[in-house]
């Protein structure tokens, strides 16, 4: 076997046409751009030996800590391991949260090698305490490697990445809780009729999100994985959050044809998560590859700095709730406890339903109700009145016809006085509006639901197939533009795009007169001064409309 300098823990009668080599021999590039094209292109796809090279070469400009373990200090850790006979029972750290290393098409005697350099790792990365992927990267990088040193220098540098901002892998348990979230927010907006499935079928949603990266690093059989793997190197982190929007995509084509339109019925998290598991690691018979990362890369507005600050506020959601470390896992989906929730307006069942809307960060808050025109009359001043001071607040209007509508407002209602009793707009790209009866229907901001009429604030579209998105933290061994500079908004704002100030930040507005919600493409919520007209999703109109405020 030609390949076998790079893959002497291959069992290369697993790899089927894998094991042919074929196509280009050489790489010879070093600008980011051509890189990116180049594996989303599969250029070295058919060559194991230059899939290795390329991958050593990417790996090794990753900038890293001053101090960074290589391929010696393994050697001298571990001794001439052709002179002593190697457990076959070395167990893995903790930090992997119990997942069992993915064979990959390796030997059954390269699980051994894959343990000890895993066992090295732990030992030389002290301030690692929750890793559940790195026995799936190492895995795989165990295929591309010439020996078990090697294969350790190659992990230890994409743990020690420490170009600011940027991360290649979660190595805390606040850091994976915080990715798993955004991956929930992500997809709310990125893949709506699919996160709606999984919501109608599972009991918590986030538990079965908590799966995401399982779903691309340790499910996807390796075909699939090795050309994810190609673009990761290059691109980074937010390749998984592509690929597994990806995933949860075709699942929910497949459910679709499986169940011929039949409504699905609530079930257990855990068969869920079992089923798109299962789904996941027979996906090579529907899709291929190529077409997986033709899905993942056809999402629009998808970049690195929306996951970035998405990951860091919620990050900070969990620091002030005290979640820093692994825990038995509350129902975030129904943090709103059953037994206690009470509302005139929508049942403990319909707010669950509101509740897989929001951002992640906010589900994990209980609902305090502020304001009830049952107890506190239809009055604009005093709904201001119990409702500033609190963000976000969700808004839940009945009207006489029992329509049922509603808003998540972002921002703190005191906002509106910086425009004084002029009718002025503020908030968030993270408003939205809805309607629970007669049918459920939820509005979001119509850029994001039209985003043919924003473009990027860069001269360049972010989702070029090789061009801007995350070009500003990649390897700095690759040529790249400067960044950008100005502090970053924690939300979609406006300043992401290219609109006129007239256009920008118009969510929500409040004066003495009335409240607006929405707009833009009709789907508004508009109350006036005694809470007696209005409009939601094309819909509802008020005549003294019951009507409650709650904060989260």
């Amino acid at each position: 076997m030609a390949e076998e300098e790079y893959g002497s823990f291959v069992d290369w009668n697993q790899m089927g046409d894998l094991a042919k080599s074929s196509g280009p021999t050489k790489v010879d590039c070093k600008d980011l751009k051509e890189f990116k094209k180049m594996a989303r292109l599969g250029y070295w796809a058919k060559n194991h030996k230059l899939r290795a090279q390329v991958y050593e070469q990417l790996i090794k400009t990753i900038p890293c800590r001053t101090v960074t373990p290589d391929a010696e200090v393994y050697r001298d850790i571990m001794g001439n391991a052709g002179t002593k006979k190697p457990s076959s029972n070395i167990p893995l750290p903790e930090f992997v949260d119990g997942n069992a290393l993915p064979l990959y098409c390796l030997k059954a005697e390269a699980v051994t090698s894959a343990h000890q350099i895993i066992n090295c790792v732990a030992g030389q990365f002290p301030d690692i305490s929750h890793c559940p992927s790195l026995p799936a990267i190492t895995s795989m990088l165990l295929h591309f490697s010439k020996d078990e040193a090697q294969c350790f220098e190659l992990v230890s540098r994409i743990l020690a990445c420490n170009e600011p901002g940027k991360r290649l892998l979660d190595q805390t348990f606040l850091a994976f809780e915080s990715s798993c979230m955004t991956f929930g927010d992500l997809a709310i907006k990125y893949c709506p009729a699919s996160h709606k499935l999984i919501v109608a079928t599972a009991q918590d949603a986030l538990e079965v999100y908590t799966d995401w990266q399982r779903w691309v690093l340790f499910d996807l059989p390796f075909s699939h994985m090795v050309r994810v793997l190609d673009v990761y190197l290059v691109e980074g982190y937010k390749v998984l959050f592509r690929m597994a929007i990806a995933l949860l995509k075709f699942y929910r084509k497949h459910k679709a044809e499986a169940q011929g339109g039949e409504g699905s019925q609530p079930q257990d998290s855990g068969k869920v998560r079992a089923d798109i598991q299962a789904f996941i690691k027979g996906i090579a018979s529907t899709v291929t590859p190529e077409k997986l990362l033709e899905k993942a890369f056809s999402i629009r507005m998808f970049s690195r700095k929306e996951i970035t600050l998405l990951q860091l506020t919620n990050e900070k959601s969990l620091q002030q709730k005290g979640i820093t470390v692994k825990q038995k896992r509350r129902n975030v989906q129904l943090a709103l406890n059953p037994d206690t929730f009470s509302s005139e307006i929508v049942s403990a069942k319909e707010m669950r339903d509101i509740w897989s809307w929001i951002p992640e960060r906010f589900a994990l808050c209980q609902p305090q109700l502020l304001f009830t025109t049952s107890n506190h009359g239809c009055s604009l001043n005093r709904f201001y009145q119990h409702c500033e001071g609190y963000e976000p607040t969700l808004l839940l209007i009945r009207t006489t016809d029992g329509d049922v509508c509603g808003a998540f407002l972002s921002t703190d209602w005191q906002e509106r006085k910086r425009g004084g009793n002029k009718l002025s707009f503020f908030g968030t790209g993270e408003c939205f509006v809805f309607r629970m009866k007669p049918e459920m229907e939820h509005f979001e901001w119509v850029v994001i639901r039209h985003p043919e009429l924003a473009s990027s604030s860069n001269t360049q579209s972010q989702e070029e197939p090789a061009s801007s998105e995350g070009q500003n933290s990649e390897y700095n061994g690759l040529q790249q533009p400067e960044k950008p500079a100005g502090d970053l908004s924690p939300f979609l704002s406006a300043r992401h795009f290219n609109l006129t100030s007239k256009n920008t930040s118009m969510f929500m507005a409040g004066n003495f007169d009335s409240i607006i919600v929405g707009g833009g493409d009709g789907n508004a919520l508009y109350i006036d001064s005694e809470l007696n007209h209005g409009r939601a999703g094309r819909c509802a109109t008020f005549d003294n409309p019951p009507a409650d405020a709650m904060a989260s």
